[in-house]
């Protein structure tokens, strides 16, 4: 396996819930799929719940612990489904293909809602903060 596009939905779903995702191919794009899958399938909340708690669980096994961002996560969620509401695609290489910025201008996404660095915030690591400049569509 060279990409997480490699594997179909289900599997690239599954395998991520089992921890068993290669650590290798988990990059930008495979987080912003797995937000897509979620949303998709569960909904905002139950997406949000599951993507934390896995992402959680996967830098655990890594040992990378600090490398899990609440605040990033869930605004990356956030993002996700606000460009899903936009979007005429029904899968995710559609989707992502409609919109690039998710996955080359992410962090000047995150800078239109977020005049700190949610990036280094030990505070935005640990709980989820909402958005100082603009916020999120509800």
């Amino acid at each position: 396996m060279k990409s997480h596009r490699d594997y179909s939905d289900n599997e690239f779903e599954s395998i991520f819930e089992d921890r068993e995702f290669p650590v290798s191919l988990f990059n930008h794009e495979a987080h912003l799929r797995l937000a897509y899958l979620h949303l998709k399938k569960y909904g905002r909340k139950e997406a949000i719940n599951n993507v934390c708690n896995q992402l959680k669980s996967y830098v655990q096994k890594l040992g990378a612990e600090e490398k899990f961002n609440v605040t990033l996560t869930i605004a990356a969620i956030r993002a996700v489904e606000h460009f899903m509401d936009k979007s005429g695609s029904d899968n995710f290489d559609g989707f992502i293909a409609e919109n690039p910025r998710l996955n080359s201008n992410f962090k000047e996404l995150m800078a239109m809602h977020y005049g700190f660095d949610i990036y280094i915030s030990t505070e935005a690591k640990e709980k989820f903060l909402e958005p100082d400049l603009l916020p999120f569509d509800d």
